[in-house]
């Protein structure tokens, strides 16, 4: 079922000057220099709509174009659950949800501390801490388990996932096939491709190739979406320095264009289909030559981005609740927690990455539990201030009186309740010399996994499934 989590605040990173200035020099783009544009399905479509196209490959988009996608893109965007529920709602109620995956490189595992190769095992292990916690509402199956050959990671990623996890899932695919396949899979779940296209229990996430560069897998993979009617997550992945200008509004300005390119296609393919703007305009370091995900100026853009995303009226896919650091430490709690708040803060509704670390090449269960805590926490800032005669209580104050003490008044305990208590932090008259938070954590994810039970597939679903699977193995 859906959750509340609407913002009640405001902020504001650029203003509609900005935001115009932005889009322009984004047309300019698009309409003087061009992108490169691979896959022969997308540049007839681009030509046949209009676009010059250069024997290169080069392709010169129109702004006429560009408003019509603008247009024709939903503005509102209902995300289900596994069973068809309604669990996530984005549009005019300003509303954000928080995702972590399923599958990575490596996990730290949360009973050692250590960092090992991801297992196709430790998929149900992620899955059921994502379904537990109520303030993860979807997880991301993205195919790179280490046990697994390449070639049918993708999909076996996906097959455990929806197996261990009554969610909403975000999923990407190694390879053009696959992404049918998925789509395929999901259907059988959803009760048909109709129902899946009414009822989508799934997005797909894939980027384009910075700077200016949209190869065939990526155009393939927005094409496919489009036709499946299935919504579809566009994130270019601009890193200052290095596939991006050292400029935060020249960053800004391509990571802009190259989105909107991506819209454009879509919207050609299948004019109404579902399309999320996606945005990681972060820095190289120049220390390391890595793609920073703790950065600052990463999640300052990030949400600059989800401004640009909320002036189209377009649902945003935002990043949250990472590190560069290895493992759970002071580093990872203070990238992780700012990281948060900006998004919280921002414009952004769909927001991933919880519990990534290490620049994305492992995923630590500690740290996406101790970041439901943090969202939950940051959850009771951002429902702002009621002012009005009700909330000010003039009369209480009048009672109680100079030197008074509000204790005992029946409007205290009518009310105490609305103070957010954690779970996990203390508030102890006397502390403890060590923190208790790390045996908290660790205990809470045992508690999870010898407890909690996700919702089993019906049966008539899964031999569809090992049906589908038998026929793609035999292939």
């Amino acid at each position: 079922m859906t959750t509340k989590t609407r913002r009640y605040i405001n902020f504001s990173i650029l203003d509609r000057g900005k935001i115009h200035q932005i889009h322009a020099a984004s047309i300019y783009l698009m309409e003087k220099i061009g992108m490169r544009i691979g896959g022969k399905r997308a540049l007839k479509l681009l030509r046949d709509h209009g676009a010059a196209v250069s024997r290169e490959g080069l392709v010169k988009i129109s702004s006429s174009l560009v408003e019509k996608a603008l247009k024709s893109a939903p503005k509102e965007l209902t995300l289900y659950n596994r069973a068809g529920e309604p669990a996530m709602i984005i549009g005019k109620e300003n509303n954000f949800y928080f995702g972590c995956h399923s599958d990575m490189l490596e996990i730290v595992d949360p009973c050692t501390g250590k960092t090992r190769d991801f297992m196709k095992r430790d998929i149900e292990l992620m899955c059921k801490i994502a379904d537990y916690l109520p303030n993860i509402h979807f997880v991301l199956s993205v195919g790179l388990v280490k046990d697994v050959p390449p070639e049918i990671q993708s999909r076996t990623s996906f097959l455990e996932t929806v197996k261990n996890c009554s969610k909403t899932i975000n999923f990407s695919t190694n390879d053009i096939e696959s992404l049918q396949v998925v789509i395929d899979m999901a259907a059988i779940v959803a009760g048909g491709q109709d129902r899946l296209k009414q009822k989508p229990f799934i997005f797909n996430y894939c980027e384009p190739v910075p700077p200016l560069n949209h190869p065939e897998a990526s155009t393939e993979k927005l094409y496919i979406s489009a036709q499946n009617r299935i919504p579809v997550v566009y994130m270019p992945y601009c890193m200052m320095g290095g596939t991006a200008p050292q400029s935060f509004a020249g960053s800004l300005v391509q990571c802009n264009a190259e989105v909107l390119t991506g819209l454009v296609l879509t919207q050609l393919v299948s004019e109404g289909s579902p399309f999320i703007y996606g945005a990681m305009p972060s820095i190289m370091d120049m220390k390391s030559t890595i793609g920073s995900y703790g950065a600052i100026e990463f999640h300052l853009l990030v949400a600059a981005a989800s401004e640009m995303a909320d002036h189209y009226g377009l649902p945003f896919y935002g990043t949250a609740g990472c590190t560069d650091a290895k493992a759970l430490d002071e580093q990872a709690v203070t990238e992780a927690t700012f990281e948060i708040f900006s998004s919280i803060l921002s414009k952004a509704n769909l927001i991933h990455d919880i519990g990534v670390a290490d620049h994305c090449n492992n995923v630590c269960p500690e740290l996406v539990v101790l970041s439901d805590e943090i969202i939950e926490t940051l959850k009771h800032y951002v429902q702002g201030i009621d002012v009005d005669s009700e909330e000010m209580v003039l009369g209480v104050v009048e009672k109680v009186g100079p030197g008074g003490a509000f204790l005992m008044e029946d409007h205290t305990l009518q009310n105490f309740k609305k103070i957010y208590y954690s779970d996990l932090f203390s508030r102890k008259m006397d502390n403890p010399d060590e923190s208790e938070i790390r045996s908290k954590i660790r205990a809470k994810i045992k508690h999870i996994i010898e407890n909690h039970q996700v919702p089993q597939l019906d049966d008539v679903v899964m031999k569809e499934l090992d049906k589908l699977c038998a026929k793609l193995a035999a292939c």
